[in-house]
């Protein structure tokens, strides 16, 4: 079991293993909408006024399916997954905008800048990560001098 995670982190590496955690996360919140409807949908009236949050909760797990696979792509080929790691947190961040402008819901404002900070802000900042960080070489000292 060991072997296989490494062999699985090696070749998913850095951006591939965020890719996967970013999809799995996505997949689960919107399999969670779909077993288990909200019995309220307060912010989101701007989504559910075109079809159901059920409906809207298939854009969740569409796009965490597309950016769980695309984990396993090279870099350069990856950008899709991170692409559509963004779609759904950026739709709820404008439902919920929209929900604080309109004034249906004030919390709205709050909600809307943590989606746009923890989601779509750390999947900007993972996408421009490199995949290999090599740290500058150590200067090399000159024979008989001392320090």
């Amino acid at each position: 079991m060991r072997q296989a995670t490494r062999r699985l982190r090696q070749r998913l590496g850095r951006r591939g293993q965020i890719l996967l955690i970013f999809g799995i996360g996505k997949i689960c919140w919107g399999v969670g909408f779909i077993v288990t409807p909200a019995t309220s949908a307060a912010g989101l009236q701007l989504l559910t006024d075109r079809c159901s949050l059920a409906a809207w909760a298939w854009l969740w797990i569409i796009a965490g399916t597309i950016t769980a696979g695309c984990a396993f792509l090279r870099i350069g080929r990856d950008w899709l997954g991170f692409l559509a790691a963004l779609a759904p947190p950026s739709v709820w961040a404008l439902a919920y905008l929209s929900a604080v402008l309109t004034g249906e819901y004030a919390r709205g404002g709050f909600v809307a800048v943590w989606y746009l900070t923890s989601h779509v802000g750390v999947i900007c900042w993972a996408s421009t990560v490199p995949e290999y960080s090599v740290p500058p070489p150590p200067r090399r000292t000159r024979k008989g001098k001392a320090p």
